[in-house]
């Protein structure tokens, strides 16, 4: 019996479900890539945090939100400026440095002298600083045994950052990368299994 003998339905059915097969399969593999590409972006961005994290530790960069202008035109208000610390000894004038200042946050400006502190560390330093866009120097040196100079900066990036360490973003990433692992690994039915075809269809074949 040949499967030209078949019932008009059953060789509906059968074509229907070939029809189906070549459909499901593209689609399959577009998620697939899409799937794919999506973890490699997500891969790369995590490289991207640990690195910046050894980064930190090790070679004591920071990032550095500015949310005044008293930097522009050279670091204008909203920028983000990426700096890493070095001994108070390798300080020039023009440098652009972040201080630390106890009990107040740290300020970021341009050296404008530099000297040694009379009866202290021989490694520290006393320095004045004023911001591009101010008229006047800050109102008191600054005495320091290490400071963090700036080594570029990017405009505009200041609030990216700072909405990007916000909980509500951070448990949004976590929820979407969960997502993205499970719709990518998670056994499709039917994946990587012959499909079988109708009884009535195997019967016909002879």
């Amino acid at each position: 019996m040949s499967s030209s003998t078949l019932p008009p339905s059953t060789r509906a059915a059968t074509r229907a479900e070939a029809r189906t097969a070549r459909v499901a399969a593209p689609r399959r593999g577009r998620l697939s890539r899409v799937g794919d590409v999506a973890l490699v972006v997500a891969a790369a961005a995590g490289a991207l945090c640990i690195v910046l994290a050894i980064a930190a530790a090790v070679f004591d960069v920071r990032v550095t939100l500015f949310s005044t202008g008293s930097m522009s035109p050279t670091i204008p208000a909203g920028a983000a400026a990426v700096a890493r610390g070095i001994p108070a000894s390798e300080v020039r004038v023009g440098d652009v440095v972040t201080v630390e200042r106890a009990g107040k946050l740290p300020i970021t400006h341009r050296v404008t002298s530099v000297a040694g502190v009379p009866e202290g560390d021989p490694e520290a330093r006393r320095i004045t600083m004023r911001g591009d866009a101010n008229a006047v120097e800050d109102p008191f040196p600054y005495d320091v045994e290490r400071v963090r100079i700036v080594m570029f900066s990017l405009p505009g990036a200041a609030p990216l950052i700072a909405a990007g360490a916000t909980p509500p973003v951070m448990v949004g990433v976590t929820v979407a990368a969960t997502v993205l692992v499970v719709a990518v690994f998670w056994p499709r039915r039917g994946r990587g299994r012959p499909r079988r075809r109708p009884a009535s269809a195997r019967r016909g074949r002879t």
